[in-house]
């Protein structure tokens, strides 16, 4: 049976009361990030070499595109809506967190495995065959930017058996506490200059949208169309009368950026999106009730994480592959109408690059998905808690400095790598699963 019809056989199955807009709006902000990410990646020849440009810092204009293609906020929303529904389910069953938790640790991380070990393995190959390591650390950290947002999704995922009571008890009172305390970060941080307070918006903001998923869940969202044009409003100030920066990325050379770590302007982003989002539901929805739609949907779904994951690994096979063959389709100035004309092609490319990652990675993901149902049982807290510390750390780590070596002799970070998969083992599954049962003896 091909993947259409598996599609279609599991679209069929779907129980009417199902939002197929939640599942539609999950694949759809992650296609977006994969569309941005290739669009802005923008390399070139210049004396011989590669070099790595960045069209949001060569063409300023584009910087308004981030607007639309910065979707990561509907992610952590939808995200909000799909937890509240589990987390309900599990609690009305008699479940508890460690059930539901380690289940959803494996529908993450079980993708992320292979990942890690592709590239470990081309950094030590890398570096064993002489391979310059600036060239190494920048391939490996590239391919495994994706990673950083597991971290952060992870966390706020931990942290809902307190922000759903926080919903319960406080309603729309919790979601502006947030706000509240996402306003004082970047006053204390950007105002006045108080150093490392900034990281906490990465709580403030996206637990933020987190819990305005909750309150769509519950059927509660009103005004949706006000909601889009007062949270515009608001950008548009602080874009205009404010410090920040046009773009919702980072861009080479600016002071601040709106995403690392997310500042209220990424959050007023991402209430713009949802508010123009669920103001297009009812058409959505009407348009989802056609086959095709819908099975394209959830086609989508059920390698949306290796999709992720693995699209910059295709864009770096794609470039070397014209590195080797001399640079070929490399010398257009990036910006140029030479290089805009070529976008078509290089997608082509990307997309064909992207197409076996995908046959080969994406039963990990279903394997993930299949055993994460049942959650994982029997977990101690201590277990789930320092495994999901030794994750984060991990997969944090990766994203910031790479799991590529600028020195020794074998050019790797072991102990990044491996942080990740004792933190899998602790918390239930994995090549270390057997290690961490004998810790409970």
């Amino acid at each position: 049976m091909g993947l259409w019809a598996k599609a279609a056989e599991m679209a069929g199955k779907a129980p009417p009361e199902r939002n197929r807009y939640v599942d539609f709006l999950r694949a759809l902000s992650i296609l977006a990030v994969v569309v941005g990410h290739w669009l802005v990646a923008a390399p070139y020849m210049k004396d011989g070499a590669v070099v790595g440009g960045h069209l949001l810092g060569i063409l300023p204009w584009t910087q308004w595109l981030t607007w639309g293609f910065q979707v990561m906020p509907l992610f952590f929303f939808v995200g909000g809506f799909s937890n509240g529904v589990s987390w309900a389910a599990t609690r009305a069953k008699g479940g508890t967190f460690p059930d539901w938790f380690g289940g959803r640790v494996q529908r993450l991380i079980n993708p992320v495995m292979p990942l890690f070990l592709v590239w470990s393995l081309f950094a030590l190959g890398g570096t064993a065959l002489g391979v310059d390591r600036d060239v190494v650390k920048m391939a490996t950290q590239l391919a495994l930017i994706p990673v950083w947002f597991l971290a952060v999704y992870l966390i706020v995922s931990a942290l809902v058996p307190f922000s759903h009571a926080a919903w319960r008890g406080w309603g729309m009172g919790s979601f502006w506490a947030l706000v509240a305390g996402a306003v004082m970060v970047d006053y204390l941080s950007i105002g006045l200059g108080v150093p490392a307070v900034n990281w906490l918006n990465f709580l403030f903001v996206w637990l933020a949208i987190h819990q305005l998923g909750y309150r769509w869940q519950e059927g509660r969202f009103g005004q949706r169309f006000a909601w889009f044009a007062v949270s515009l409003a608001v950008l548009g100030a602080l874009v205009k009368f404010g410090p920040y920066p046009v773009a919702m990325i980072g861009v080479p050379g600016s002071d601040l950026s709106n995403s690392m770590p997310p500042t209220i302007a990424l959050l007023a982003l991402g209430n713009m999106q949802i508010g123009l989002a669920l103001t297009l539901e009812p058409v959505m929805r009407r348009l989802l009730q056609k086959a095709w739609l819908w099975t394209a949907t959830v086609l989508v779904n059920g390698m949306i994480m290796t999709v992720y994951l693995w699209h910059l690994t295709a864009f770096v096979l794609v470039m070397v592959a014209a590195w080797l063959m001399g640079g070929v389709g490399l010398h257009a100035a990036p910006g140029s109408r030479e290089w805009w004309l070529a976008r078509p092609v290089w997608f082509v490319l990307y997309i064909a690059a992207l197409l076996p990652l995908i046959a080969v990675f994406s039963p990990f993901e279903r394997m993930g998905s299949a055993a994460g149902k049942g959650g994982m049982k029997q977990v101690p807290y201590w277990r789930l808690i320092l495994g999901l510390a030794l994750i984060c750390l991990g997969l944090t780590l990766t994203a910031a400095i790479s799991i590529a070596s600028p020195e020794g002799v074998t050019g790797l970070r072991f102990w990044v790598v491996v942080l990740p998969f004792i933190g899998a083992g602790l918390v239930g599954f994995g090549p270390a699963y057997t290690l961490a049962k004998r810790l409970d003896r």
